[in-house]
């Protein structure tokens, strides 16, 4: 099969492309992304001489880019990991969010349906769902959950997975859709809480935690997550002709607080806890996101094969043995790469 993952320089769609060049060298897989400020094309370094991976720098909304691409390409299936995903960024800038979150999944839907993908798989989230509280730890999000976003991050992603929905339906693509908890793993860039904690505190700085550090997440290992895409790309249900496709929610079962996560983190490097700094909470913050991916084990058997113990602690060690990679994030250095190779990057993902 030959497989375009657009988002493949960021953390998630990078590890995707990791696990699926690994497991699949028959299938071709063919990298598309913008290089915004998230898109560094060191996270896929590993993978860049295989022969069967190829790059393309380009933008989900960017038409006849995309109407070449495709044309030449012929994919069989598109895997949709593009998205601008930092709540903070989104309410600073929620255009930005809507221009590639949404008109971007709309070309790339027009595209696949123009060129007759056999698979359209859209990677969502769950803070679609918007948030659950604290003290119901029966309540979980389902795939029947009704769409509550709260931040234009989470609305955009919504908005992106009604549009996938209704090409469903309306045109009969074929059309799945994943629903993640909070990713954590390598290459995750350091402006998420987990990677921000231990660059930080590796280095004996402040950690900043929102509020009081009470608000609650399921947290996925990314590894886990790919083999979970992985699973439904071979056996998810696309739907029938004028049906919408099914929605699988993906969770890690490792709920924690944020102020637990940073104890942890703390702990594994042997770092004081007076490090921690409280700051002022993000506006609109969710409280708690818990996933029920009950579907996922009934339907093909999958669960997490990582626990947080050993899925943080592998993290933590890869970022203490990846100091360069590190470094020219913190340093801005890919960006002067990219820069190079393809020009400014500009606050819109252009060149």
């Amino acid at each position: 099969m030959k497989i375009l993952v657009t988002g493949g320089a960021g953390f998630i769609g990078g590890n995707f492309i990791h696990y699926m060049i690994e497991k699949y060298p028959q299938d071709v897989i063919v990298n598309l992304d913008a290089l915004t400020y998230a898109g560094n094309l060191e996270t896929v370094e590993p993978v860049k001489n295989a022969p069967n991976y190829r790059f393309t720098h380009g933008d989900i909304s960017d038409r006849i880019l995309l109407k070449e691409l495709f044309g030449r390409e012929k994919f069989d299936i598109v895997v949709n990991f593009a998205a601008e995903s930092h709540v903070d960024r989104s309410i600073t800038n929620p255009g930005l969010f809507v221009q590639t979150n949404v008109i971007g999944t709309q070309v790339l839907l027009d595209m696949a349906l123009e060129h007759g993908i056999k698979r359209f798989h859209q990677v969502s989230t769950d803070e679609v769902y918007g948030d659950l509280p604290l003290d119901r730890k029966d309540l979980l999000f389902t795939e029947d959950t009704p769409l509550c976003p709260s931040s234009p991050y989470s609305a955009s992603k919504a908005s992106a997975d009604l549009l996938v929905m209704a090409y469903g339906r309306t045109y009969g693509l074929p059309v799945t859709i994943s629903r993640c908890s909070n990713n954590y793993g390598p290459y995750q860039f350091p402006e998420k809480l987990i990677p921000l904690m231990i660059t930080r505190a590796m280095n004996d700085q402040p950690l900043p935690v929102y509020g009081k550090g009470i608000n609650v997440r399921d947290w996925l290992y990314v590894l886990d997550h790919c083999e979970a895409v992985d699973t439904i790309l071979r056996q998810g249900k696309p739907g029938e002709p004028g049906e919408p496709g099914e929605i699988y929610n993906i969770g890690g079962n490792n709920e924690m607080s944020n102020l637990e996560v940073v104890h942890i983190l703390l702990d594994i490097l042997q770092k004081p806890r007076d490090l921690i700094t409280f700051v002022t909470d993000r506006k609109g913050h969710d409280l708690r996101y818990a996933i029920n991916a009950g579907k996922m084990k009934k339907d093909f058997g999958w669960s997490p094969g990582y626990n947080f113990e050993r899925g943080i602690a592998a993290t933590v060690q890869w970022y203490k043995n990846n100091p360069e990679w590190l470094e020219n994030i913190l340093s801005g250095r890919y960006l002067k790469y990219i820069e190079e190779q393809y020009g400014a990057i500009t606050e819109k993902g252009g060149v």
